[in-house]
């Protein structure tokens, strides 16, 4: 059978098959269940009619992926933006698989959206999207099937106008999207998950890799990429902790600050996003000459010193050349935010740096980002209690999930990576995560009686 090229599928699938190697060649059993792990169960597609302003039909394509149900109902966001297709909802299904498995909640992993760009539409136009789009989604998901949440395009109003669709069409109130408004049914600290638990997650590297570069120091310095919810908490909990945020970005071009960022900035540019605006529109608003803005730039070149790179945008935004740039710069932590932030030539150069002993260690995002995901199941336990936990609730038990899922990483890249580490190399995190989350997947499956 000829196969439909799929190059961010294809790249996250031979990222985690490289991984599993050590571990395959010791447990040769396992192969079948890749085999069978990286076919999705199921994959929906279907038109979306929706009528415009002036009246006119627009149309755009829909998707959900439900990849794997192993381990708890199908779990992961809906995306809503023109890049959308089945190689890129493939790619981050299938990563959410094994991220979900890391934070050791009852999550399967699944993805969806459309091509639909919320860009330059009006409330009432996105409001009329939502509902076509449910219109056919409501039929595949539910609170113990699928729960999709938000991702990029779709945040709190969107996410409003999709539960008051299936509200609609399925008379009953019940926890089927996370990421709900906290009145309704949401979460505490769910819109600062993904940001302040990959800096929990961090938290552990530094401590065991290079506590002089700690985010309690001012003399650190960390590049955000990325001004989105995700980098916006990101950079929050840095400066909050007492570390230099030094680097902002977005489509259109990347902004340095050299003395840093501080959190009334990052408020101000999270109240600029919600508009839809730029950051080369806000750098203008500023009056001020703390910002250089560099239009067509990511952040990675752009500063002489960087301890910590949080790759906070989207896929594949840090390059090869980018990545040795970083190393030259003295990088130390690279931790990804976003999935996966860092293109095959990008994580070889982290990899060999790691391996070479020089101090370099990278996180991928299916670890360093699964605190979004951990909330959104918090959220989900809080609706089938009929209860709402406090934010200090909330927080201690995301601290506690990112815990766990650095020990589990850490466990299992010192154990299967296949390398004999020298006392001043670190063990890799990307290895340790496919293959935790991968035996955790693999395991529940072949229970279930779907390999032997």
């Amino acid at each position: 059978m000829v196969l439909p090229i799929e190059p961010e599928f294809e790249q996250a699938l031979n990222e985690l098959t490289q991984s599993l190697q050590p571990f395959l060649a010791s447990n040769p059993h396992y192969q079948k269940a890749l085999d069978i792990v990286q076919i999705p169960e199921r994959v929906l597609q279907f038109r979306v009619v929706w009528e415009d302003d002036k009246g006119v039909p627009q149309v755009n394509r829909g998707f959900r992926v439900q990849y794997n149900s192993a381990l708890g109902p199908y779990k992961g966001g809906l995306r809503l933006h023109p890049s959308v297709n089945l190689s890129i909802l493939k790619f981050l299904g299938f990563e959410q698989i094994f991220k979900n498995a890391l934070t050791g909640l009852s999550m399967g992993g699944g993805k969806g959206g459309s091509d639909f760009d919320p860009k330059g539409k009006s409330d009432s136009e996105i409001r009329r999207f939502c509902t076509a789009f449910m219109g056919e989604l409501f039929r595949h998901i539910g609170q113990d099937t699928d729960v999709p949440a938000g991702d990029i395009g779709t945040g709190a109003r969107e996410i409003g106008f999709l539960f008051g669709a299936y509200k609609r069409l399925r008379n009953e109130f019940v926890g089927m999207l996370t990421g709900k408004g906290i009145h309704w049914g949401g979460s505490f600290i769910r819109p600062e998950a993904t940001g302040y638990g990959l800096i929990y997650f961090v938290e552990h590297m530094i401590a065991k890799s290079c506590p002089e570069f700690s985010l309690n120091l001012p003399s650190t310095v960390v590049a955000v990429s990325g001004s989105g919810n995700v980098s916006q908490f990101t950079a929050l909990k840095v400066i909050e902790l007492g570390a230099t945020v030094k680097t902002l970005s977005d489509s259109k071009g990347a902004v340095v600050a050299p003395e840093g960022f501080t959190k009334e900035d990052i408020l101000s540019i999270g109240q600029l996003k919600l508009k839809g605006g730029s950051l080369e529109s806000w750098v203008t608003e500023q009056q001020s000459s703390r910002f250089v803005y560099h239009a067509g730039k990511r952040p990675w070149t752009l500063l002489p010193v960087i301890h910590h790179a949080l790759p906070g945008a989207t896929q594949n935004e840090v390059s090869g050349e980018e990545a040795e740039a970083l190393v030259t710069a003295g990088v130390r932590v690279v931790a990804e935010g976003s999935n996966m932030g860092c293109t095959e030539d990008a994580v070889e150069v982290f990899e060999n740096a790691r391996k070479a002993g020089k101090g370099v260690w990278y996180a991928p995002g299916k670890a360093a980002n699964c605190g979004g995901v951990a909330v959104s199941g918090l959220e989900m336990a809080q609706n089938s209690q009929r209860l709402a936990w406090t934010t200090e609730e909330v927080d201690s038990k995301l601290k506690g999930i990112m815990t766990e899922a650095y020990s589990q990483c850490l466990n299992a890249g010192t154990k299967w990576s296949g390398e004999s580490l020298a006392d001043n190399v670190l063990p890799s995190l990307l290895a340790g995560a496919n293959v935790a989350g991968f035996i955790k997947v693999a395991d529940a499956m072949k229970e279930h009686g779907d390999w032997w």
